[in-house]
């Protein structure tokens, strides 16, 4: 998965500054590396992985549903680190680096939203697969399984069947039924300004 969906251009895209925030309040410089979105060897959480040239791990950071994660500027991602208490960020050489993580981070996170709402207490993360991190701009967004070319009309008994669907879907079939649910809806509000008229 770590080179799925790569963006286009050198690995540099890719390369961070570590630092993590001390006592007096600056942020210390922990090292460079190379950060992806990838399962740990052994672990069936996805993670925010950043290795050092030599192939030693800087950072191996569970993602987490509840994990608020910040976006400053267009090169630094940053969060509290729950695990380590402390607050950690990545300085990306490049901005389009920084854009493509931070769009797999909130697709990670997005996914596990899902699956709590089904799952409940139950870990989530083992059911996402890698397949399911890609562009948001991927042409494979367009395509439809047949079960979303029937996807009923949005009304309050029809809800449960939806959610059914998006929680057993990827993430490009998830996009595609909100589409699906936009348009019932603007249709929805269409009609009802014409009648009004």
């Amino acid at each position: 998965m770590g080179a799925h969906g790569k963006p286009s251009g050198s690995l540099n895209s890719l390369l961070v500054k570590v630092y993590r925030l001390i006592d007096e309040g600056k942020w210390d410089d922990q090292g460079t590396g190379h950060v992806r979105i990838d399962y740990p060897e052994g672990s069936e959480d996805l993670s925010l992985i950043v290795e050092e040239e030599e192939n030693e791990n800087l950072i191996v950071h569970r993602i987490s549903a509840s994990e608020i994660y910040r976006r400053q500027e267009d090169t630094i991602i940053s969060w509290r680190d729950s695990k380590l208490a402390t607050d950690l960020a990545l300085s990306f050489q490049e901005a389009t680096g920084c854009s493509f993580i931070w769009d797999q981070i909130s697709e990670v996170q997005r996914n596990l939203h899902f699956i709590g709402l089904e799952i409940g207490s139950r870990p989530a993360l083992g059911a996402l697969e890698a397949s399911t991190i890609m562009p948001l701009n991927d042409d494979s967004f367009h395509t439809v399984n047949s079960e979303l070319r029937d996807l009923p009309s949005v009304e309050l008994s029809s809800l449960p069947f939806i959610l059914k669907i998006v929680v057993e879907s990827g993430i490009t079939d998830q996009l595609r039924i909100a589409e699906l649910i936009l348009q019932d809806v603007i249709s929805l509000q269409t009609f009802v300004l014409t009648s009004m008229l």
